[in-house]
Order: C-alpha cells, then sequence, then structure tokens
C-alpha cells in the first residue's frame, strides 16, 4: 500500500487541535486494512516528522435515515499519532 493511500485525511476538530498543541498528538483518517507501522512510516514520510507512539481505533458508522429509508455511513479507522519531542504538524 502506497503511503499516501494510507492517510486519508487529517482530522481537524476542537479536541484534536488541544490535543495537537498540548500533547503533540494529531488524529488522522487512515485506510482500514492500514496497521500501525505502516501509518507510522506514512505519516514520517509525508509530514517529515518522528513519531513516538500510534493509536488506532476502528469507528463504526451511524445510523441515517433519510424518509423510509434506513442505512448507515460507512465504518472507518481513526488513528492518533504522538510525535517527538518538538516536532509539529503545520495543518492549518
Amino acid at each position: 500500500m502506497d503511503k499516501y493511500q494510507v492517510i486519508i485525511r487529517p482530522l481537524i476538530t476542537e479536541q484534536g487541535t488541544h490535543q495537537a498543541t498540548t500533547l503533540g498528538a494529531y488524529p488522522f483518517q487512515v485506510h482500514p486494512k492500514a496497521n500501525k507501522v505502516e501509518i507510522k512510516d506514512a505519516v514520517e514520510k509525508i509530514y517529515n516528522v518522528k513519531v513516538a507512539e500510534v493509536r488506532t481505533s476502528n469507528r463504526k458508522g451511524k445510523p441515517r435515515r433519510r424518509g423510509h429509508t434506513r442505512g448507515s455511513t460507512a465504518n472507518w479507522k481513526k488513528a492518533v499519532v504522538v510525535l517527538k519531542g518538538d516536532y509539529r504538524i503545520d495543518l492549518f
């Protein structure tokens, strides 16, 4: 899997911004079949930083309804990447 296919997009939320400024932890939406080693390598190569830790979680899609039709949004995978030392990612 290509490093640009592993990282889908950064998650820019209020909680993610707070964690980035205080803990150096950045959340990303990643490919569902990507493992922690692939995520670490992709972030290090794309953003030129050193990664200390990767935490992942599989997120279940939310149920949705439109009229009488019921469905749900897609399942997705979230990764929180903690950087070493004074490294920062400028997402804004």
